[in-house]
């Protein structure tokens, strides 16, 4: 070879990028980033205790015994938590990772962004090496009626010619139910030619998850209860009476009613009395 090429060979070899390190997984939770890929250990899961998960007794025993059946190696169920804001979806699936750890199941859980999707071929070949059991956690899902990235989460769900990796399941969240808008599924049936085929294969995605878990607005005694239950767990001593007009008080400000507003009024009351969480 001559020199010329030689240089352009070394300059080339410069410019490629490093293998990617094998992953540690001494963490109990990673985040998936890509440019380049790397799973990043989260030194701190922000989550709440199971116990004080209040309103949503069905789902989180239906997820905690499918978690349960994962974790000790049993056929198990992808699951899709849908419905409406700020009750719990996403609480859930921390809380019930950090119950099953404390039965004694080493299982790792692992956040991939909804951008990142059309990487997740690359994540699993990472997972599908490892001896652990991982939730791979997609948060606040759904897709536009142009949005490609749902062809990438059909990999993890029906896993294509090698299959979904035994040691992998799916937990995501959506206030949709489809993972699509309602009025662009209704429009595509409008103006498709063939109205059935132009949704089938976005609405059909949601089917393919194993579990369904819907979550409702919550009535004003379980909000109630729920904001009891934080000043319960944290020591914080209130009067019943004045309680109960405080916290109704807040949620007619907010115009709405879910846990995410009753956690929110609970560190408003938190910090009123002096109380660090």
């Amino acid at each position: 070879m001559s020199d010329p090429l030689l240089r352009i060979a070394e300059a080339l070899e410069r410019m490629a990028p490093a293998p990617a390190a094998s992953p540690d997984f001494s963490a109990e939770a990673f985040a998936w980033h890509t440019g380049p890929d790397r799973l990043e250990p989260v030194a701190r899961v922000s989550r709440v205790d199971i116990g004080l998960l209040i309103g949503v007794d069905r789902s989180r025993d239906t997820l905690l015994a499918n978690t349960r059946f994962f974790a000790r190696g049993l056929p198990a169920n992808n699951a899709l938590l849908w419905g409406a804001r700020g009750m719990g979806k996403s609480s859930l699936v921390k809380a019930i990772h950090a119950a099953v750890r404390a039965e004694g199941h080493d299982l790792k859980i692992v956040e991939l962004s909804r951008e990142d999707l059309p990487s997740v071929q690359r994540l699993l070949a990472h997972l599908r090496r490892a001896p652990f059991q991982f939730i791979l956690f997609c948060d606040d899902l759904s897709f536009s009626h142009d949005d490609q990235h749902y062809k990438s989460l059909k990999a993890v769900l029906d896993g294509g010619i090698e299959g979904r990796p035994e040691n992998v399941l799916l937990y995501a969240t959506s206030n949709r139910r489809h993972l699509m808008p309602r009025d662009m599924i209704e429009n595509e049936r409008s103006t498709a030619i063939t109205p059935g085929e132009a949704v089938e294969e976005k609405v059909s995605l949601s089917d393919r998850f194993g579990l369904w878990l819907g979550f409702h607005p919550c009535s004003q005694d379980e909000y109630l209860a729920m904001i009891q239950g934080y000043a319960d767990a944290y020591g914080v001593v209130v009067a019943p009476d004045v309680l109960r007009a405080e916290a109704i008080e807040w949620q007619a400000t907010r115009g709405s009613r879910s846990g995410r507003v009753a956690w929110q009024f609970f560190c408003d009351l938190a910090a009123r009395h002096a109380v660090a969480l």
